[in-house]
């Protein structure tokens, strides 16, 4: 039976759309391209997420090594976007498909008018059935600006858009219960909620070209799980994976989902880079905050608050070791927030309906 996905998000790694020797693999983008038309075609949307501007950029200038790291990787990307969306527009045309170029950064996801507006411009493309292809502007993001990779990027447009599923495609076959390259190890087909020991068995090697690694790519795909969101991590260099995927005709590694979160829920999710406060609480919050049972933030379960916020502002949740439990909307400011610590019958601090809980941490 074919996955019934209406709205799909395809992120692409920088290992499937470049060769060995840091070129674009420009048969392997448009055979990728051909199966995108493909899902397409069935009515379903598709949000592309792409790597491979600075390969792109590498095919078309060469420089010295003596420049700069970051300055070097910005010629690259600014180069390189131009002729990687022009590759896809092409490609994409042959099939009579219009695509359009959307360029973010993390600070594309600090506020919550700034983020309804970035949802809005996808809304529109997606309306008049254009395919947008999303990267990181590496142009202009550096060091702290910077997502983690591509994978970070590619679950923050999937949970904003809502998408029924996410479909990273790497240059292996899913995860490992081992190293893939031990002949004994076996691709995992299904990772429940409940599970987050990805440490155990995932190697920390990252790709040669891109900037992650198997265990960032687990602990996204794991979160936008628990949002809601179908989560598959296959091989892009396997031939015709994408609609084979959807004929579940494939070896992949499918992160099941939990029930969909609110809009609100998943803005949260992904706003911790613009918390305003650190509010820390006792095991006793803690474990009735991760129990089955939906349950507010108490004052009586705080034990200090750290850094001012407003009435409105994100706010992180550590336990008494320091780590942070969740995020959520306050509902009224640290000032009054430090006068009623650890009373009872008091307002939460932060609704159930505006919290966020990370999963790795219950």
């Amino acid at each position: 039976m074919d996955l019934d996905y209406k709205r799909i998000v395809i992120k692409i790694g920088s290992n499937v759309l470049t060769r060995e020797d840091g070129l674009p693999d420009l048969e392997r983008i448009a055979h990728l391209v051909t199966q995108i038309a493909e899902i397409k075609k069935q009515g379903k949307e598709v949000i592309l997420v792409s790597s491979g501007a600075v390969a792109s950029g590498k095919s078309v200038l060469s420089v010295s090594d003596k420049f700069d790291a970051v300055a070097t990787r910005q010629l690259f990307a600014s180069i390189g976007q131009v002729k990687l969306i022009n590759t896809y527009s092409e490609l994409f045309g042959t099939h009579d498909l219009v695509c359009a170029q959307v360029l973010v950064t993390k600070e594309d996801f600090r506020d919550r008018l700034h983020y309804l507006n970035m949802k809005n411009c996808f809304g529109i493309l997606l309306q008049h059935q254009v395919i947008p292809v999303v990267n990181e502007n590496d142009v202009i993001s550096v060091t702290e600006l910077m997502f983690t990779d591509n994978d970070e990027l590619a679950g923050l447009i999937a949970s904003m858009l809502n998408a029924d599923a996410l479909i990273v495609l790497s240059n292996v076959d899913g995860i490992y219960n081992g190293n893939p390259k031990d002949p004994g190890s076996e691709v995992i087909p299904r990772i429940d909620p409940g599970f987050n020991d990805f440490s155990a068995f995932i190697t920390t090697q990252k790709s040669q070209f891109g900037r992650g690694g198997m265990i960032t790519k687990s602990h996204m795909a794991h979160k936008i799980a628990q949002l809601g969101i179908t989560v598959h991590i296959a091989n892009g260099k396997t031939t015709d994976v994408l609609p084979r995927l959807l004929r579940q005709d494939v070896i992949n590694t499918c992160f099941t989902p939990v029930k969909k979160a609110s809009g609100k829920k998943r803005w949260i999710a992904s706003s911790e880079n613009y918390a305003k406060g650190i509010v820390q609480i006792n095991e006793g919050a803690r474990q009735a905050l991760s129990s089955s049972k939906a349950t507010s933030l108490l004052p009586v379960g705080i034990t200090g608050i750290s850094q001012d916020f407003k009435k409105g502002d994100i706010i992180k949740l550590v336990d008494e070791s320091g780590v942070t439990v969740g995020l959520g909307i306050a509902e009224y400011n640290s000032d009054k927030a430090v006068e009623l610590i650890g009373q009872k019958n008091q307002k939460a601090l932060i609704h159930y309906d505006y919290l966020y809980l990370n999963p790795e941490t219950y």
